[in-house]
């Protein structure tokens, strides 16, 4: 008997500008099934999805759905097939609210009035028995990006979508979001619903997934069963080699305080509070200090207020001496703070620029790189190749590549690559492994690290637990606003940090 594939891409070819995306590549997609699709960043995942969501045409090959072939030119006959799709950057209008976002195409009217009562009713009945909670009168420009991406997942199942592929949907979740999802899938799964996953978590397609595709550089390495893989195996198709998961590090030597901060408020633009309530701490050359906490508890707001995207209402910010708390942005860069930011696109980059402008943002002003005014293109050139080359980012045409063009964990590299080449005395570092595979995160933590070593002060602030507890060598816990407990992460296990981030348990608190 014929196996029951309900969706087969078969021999697709999709070009570029000087880059093959998809070279030949087979998927099948059998029915009821979770299939992870893995690969390095730029391997040409969210390219193959988006030729199967109408988003791209491919030069070669053709799709089959339930065995007969078809004609894809756009998302409109992706979702008449039943196909939907999760973005890895949602595709959501801000000043919309949530229900208005999710009918948004698919609008139900009478005598040109749009029905909301209606679709009203069917969305929050999906988002009761999907247990994907979200208050349809909300604006989106006001709610997290989890809540975000429970939208994008609604928008899907409104349109009645069978085959659901999710781009690198943990991307930009916390762990217990990302558990949340991951029982989700599995929901989706038992209903007979086909999911296809972009992901490059191993942990996540060895919990969730039944096969795996992998692609490297364009090209399909093959496809496995996960209940007979490992994770090792699974990194070593990826990326061509083997990877150490655990960071390489020795004990910190602390020296003088580089960052001090002192009773800082900074307002939240959610609500009439303050998202940070006057929070101290210090960091000291030669030590990486973590900031843990599920998502929406003020570390974002506290990384705006260091960096000088927000201004504090109280407190102060001292930099090696230097009080910065009102410093503008390039004067706190010029005094040592190098910042890769959470929203990559919103704060990292300016998309529409060259990769070679890009990694010239933070300095086009100094003498190496303009004279009287006038940038200086071949300085801006051999600096931009030198830092493409050893941060290995890759784009299609190199440092003329336009940064939107590029995908999402090279974009990432650009950053990274442009911040710690400051040569920075504090460095921030926000998610600085959002959306990267385990090659990169490898080549990131590494150097980290380096900085550490090499005496300079590193905050971080993330929400993937593996990181905080291999990277850093103190871990303070934000929850609500305020820190709740600093931890040794060589004497805590990663049930009692979560306990911390949770708001179950505070130092200074008796125990029960």
């Amino acid at each position: 008997m014929a196996e029951d594939f309900v969706i087969e891409m078969l021999h697709i070819t999709k070009e570029f500008p000087g880059i093959k995306a998809n070279d030949d590549v087979t998927l099948q997609l059998r029915r009821g099934e979770v299939h992870a699709l893995l690969g390095e960043n730029g391997a040409g995942k969210s390219t193959l999805m988006s030729v199967l969501f109408g988003l791209y045409q491919a030069e070669q090959g053709v799709i089959k759905k339930d065995g007969k072939e078809v004609e894809i030119r756009d998302p409109n006959d992706a979702n008449r097939l039943g196909i939907g799709m999760v973005h890895q950057h949602f595709k959501l209008v801000e000043c919309f609210t949530v229900l208005d976002n999710i009918i948004l195409g698919v609008e139900d009217t009478r005598h040109g009035i749009l029905q909301r009562a209606e679709a009203r009713k069917k969305v929050m009945e999906l988002s009761e028995r999907y247990g994907l909670r979200v208050d349809p009168d909300a604006l989106v420009s006001d709610i997290s990006v989890g809540m975000q991406q429970r939208v994008e997942i609604l928008k899907m199942l409104y349109r009645d979508n069978e085959i659901l592929i999710f781009d690198e949907p943990t991307a930009v979740l916390t762990p217990q979001e990302i558990d949340e999802l991951m029982g989700i899938m599995r929901g989706f799964k038992a209903e007979g619903k086909s999911i296809l996953f972009i992901t490059h978590k191993l942990g996540e397609i060895m919990a969730v997934a039944d096969r795996c595709t992998v692609l490297r550089k364009g090209k399909g390495i093959g496809t496995v069963d996960i209940a007979a893989t490992t994770k090792e195996e699974l990194s070593r198709m990826m990326v061509g080699r083997d990877v150490q998961f655990a960071v390489d590090k020795k004990p910190s030597e602390p020296g003088e305080v580089v960052l001090k901060v002192e009773g800082l408020r900074v307002p939240s633009k959610r609500h009439k509070n303050d998202a940070v309530k006057g929070v101290s701490f210090e960091v000291r050359a030669g030590e990486i200090v973590c900031m843990a906490g599920i998502e929406g508890n003020g570390q974002s707001e506290l990384v705006f207020g260091l960096t000088g995207l927000e201004k504090p209402t109280a407190g102060k910010v001292t930099l090696k001496g230097q009080d910065i708390t009102q410093a503008p942005i390039r004067e706190r860069s010029k005094a040592g703070m190098s910042h890769i930011p959470e929203d990559r696109h919103k704060h990292g980059l300016v998309l529409d620029y060259t990769l070679a402008d890009n990694l010239v943002l933070q300095r086009y002003w100094q003498p190496e790189f303009q004279r009287g005014g006038i940038i200086k293109a071949g300085a801006v050139r051999t600096y931009a190749e030198r830092l493409i080359g050893q941060y290995d980012v890759r784009s299609g045409q190199g440092a003329d590549t336009i940064a939107r063009s590029m995908s999402g964990g090279n974009q990432q590299k650009a950053i990274i690559a442009r911040e710690i080449d400051k040569d920075p005395e504090l460095l921030i570092a926000v998610q600085p492994t959002r959306g990267l595979d385990v090659g990169a995160i490898e080549y990131i933590h590494s150097r980290i690290v380096a900085e550490r070593d090499a005496g300079k002060a590193v905050l971080l602030i993330s929400l993937e637990l593996d990181e905080v507890m291999n990277l850093s060598d103190r871990i303070l816990v934000m929850y609500e606003g305020e820190i709740v407990g600093e931890l040794d992460p060589k004497a805590t296990t990663v049930q009692e940090l979560g306990l911390y981030m949770a708001g179950g348990k505070r130092q200074g608190e008796a125990q029960a």
